[in-house]
């Protein structure tokens, strides 16, 4: 049976833990700001260590698809949600059933994708429940996320290049990529088949194994990784990798990747402009998963449309680092207010 209570929390519309001890499922879904429409993001699955910890995932998450969407051009704010669990053990139809049971109860405020340990099974399950879930390819409309959200970093790896080295591709650039999975490979073939060259890690050695035989790609460890000898830094797995202890050992003079949370603190924003670090907010970067969904949702998807408005993240962050060249600010301050500007209009319009 599916229980639910309600956690008040200052700043969110509304953060909601879901129990249903027969199933498995332990989850919660936050919706950070509805401004812009309802809230659109990810589910995560993930065996996290305590409840304290899946919570500030989730709100960090969910405040990060609201700035994500609203800079991304769709009518959505921003929603996400975890499940507290180990995807590759605990993971079950009936919990997956159970999680959409909590969508539906939200009642339209929340619409649910993929997201770690999520795959486009587990959407059709949940939409054999709720209509509040995309993310699957159905008569050539939609689909996963992840290739769409490779093809948008690598835009804004492009765009970074651009600016910060003056150079008009990544052709003989070497990227190292933390997280070869499915975005992070997909990301690799990119940068591959565009001349530039590889360092990747990861736990899972199989992908590693892969991204050598394809790409040639050199293999270090995770912890490596932010060390590594390149011009472009690239963290594609879980948040944080921009952290007191990278930072002083990073030597990449670009960081875009296609993960969420990268920078572990706020401060680490400014720190990395200080080392003449050019920093691709992630929130815009990665944003093309999201912008497929949004698209699928409102009917609007075409394969011109999307790949449209994924070229157009190369032209939003070359605006951030252009206004944060101009005003000497640091470009996630500058995204930020970008976000906000339209978020902001959204409130004098509704």
């Amino acid at each position: 049976m599916l229980k639910h209570r309600e956690l008040a929390v200052s700043g969110w519309r509304k953060i909601v833990q879901f129990e249903d001890t027969d199933a498995g499922l332990n989850a919660i879904i936050a919706v950070h700001d509805a401004t812009l429409g309802p809230g659109c993001g990810g589910c995560r699955i993930y065996p996290y260590a305590d409840f304290e910890a899946g919570l500030e995932d989730v709100k960090r998450l969910s405040r990060g698809m609201t700035f994500k969407n609203a800079l991304g051009g769709i009518p959505f704010g921003g929603g996400k949600a975890v499940i507290f669990a180990d995807p590759k053990k605990d993971k079950t139809d009936e919990m997956i059933r159970a999680f959409a049971g909590a969508v539906e109860f939200m009642d339209g405020l929340y619409y649910t994708a993929e997201d770690s340990g999520v795959t486009e099974h587990d959407i059709e399950v949940i939409q054999s429940i709720t209509k509040y879930a995309a993310g699957i390819g159905k008569n050539g409309v939609g689909g996963n996320p992840s290739p769409f959200t490779a093809r948008g970093v690598w835009r804004g790896m492009q765009a970074a290049a651009r600016h910060h080295f003056g150079v008009a591709s990544l052709d003989g650039l070497k990227v190292s990529i933390l997280g070869v999975g499915a975005v992070g490979m997909e990301l690799a073939r990119l940068i591959h088949e565009e001349g530039g060259k590889l360092v990747v890690a990861d736990v899972f050695e199989p992908a590693l194994e892969k991204a050598k035989a394809e790409f040639g790609a050199e293999v270090v460890s995770p912890e490596d990784a932010a060390a590594a000898d390149v011009d472009i830094f690239s963290p594609c797995a879980l948040g944080g990798a921009i952290n007191e202890n990278t930072i002083n050992r990073l030597q990449a003079k670009i960081v875009a990747g296609a993960a969420n949370n990268q920078l572990r603190t706020p401060e680490m924003d400014a720190a990395l402009r200080e080392r003449g670090v050019l920093y691709a907010p992630d929130y815009v970067i990665n944003g093309a998963g999201v912008i497929s969904v949004g698209l699928e949702i409102t009917g609007q998807w075409t394969s011109e449309e999307l790949n449209a408005r994924i070229d157009n993240i190369g032209d939003t962050l070359t605006e951030i680092f252009r206004r944060a060249e101009d005003a000497g600010a640091a470009t996630g301050e500058i995204a930020d207010t970008m976000a906000l500007e339209v978020i902001n209009k959204g409130k004098e319009l509704a």
